[in-house]
């Protein structure tokens, strides 16, 4: 398997450290990153993690725009100046450092969730809430309703 699946809760040691899930490690074993790219979700309180690939993914994106607009330097800044590199460690802990924790809220416990070709980490409790919301509406989907709209 090489997409990041599933989600697991790890709790921070008194050292700031949390162990990468195992099923994650594999994924970024196989898959050959020797770091990790960590960049500030935009619209959660969540940090999206992967490898070179995801940060290639957004210099790609970058290269497409007008670099003497404003949306580049936007893009640039979101990416580059918004994410950085974690390592790590021989037993597959990172650190969570203030970057991490101040966007995210984690204090004792890190929630870790597949996100296919990335993962993210999360507060637990932002987690579940976020969850219950995805869910909420996928369901009105499913039901054919508009957000915020009841069956009948």
């Amino acid at each position: 398997m090489d997409r990041f699946l599933s989600n697991t809760v790890s709790r921070i040691d008194a050292k700031g450290r949390v162990s990468v899930p195992a099923h994650f490690r594999a994924v970024v074993q196989k898959r050959g990153y020797s770091e990790l790219y960590a960049l500030r979700c935009l619209d959660q309180p969540a940090m999206d993690v992967g490898g070179l690939d995801l940060l290639d993914r957004y210099e790609q994106r970058i290269a497409l725009e007008d670099p003497f607009l404003q949306t580049a330097d936007d893009m640039s800044f979101f990416c580059h100046g918004d994410g950085a590199f974690l390592k790590l460690d021989q037993d597959g802990r990172i650190t969570m450092s203030d970057f991490i924790r101040e966007h995210t809220g984690i204090a004792a416990e890190a929630a870790f969730v597949g996100r296919g070709n990335f993962f993210q980490i999360w507060e637990p409790g932002r987690l579940a809430a976020y969850g219950a919301q995805a869910r909420a509406r996928l369901l009105q989907l499913r039901q054919g309703t508009k957000p915020g709209e009841r069956l009948e």
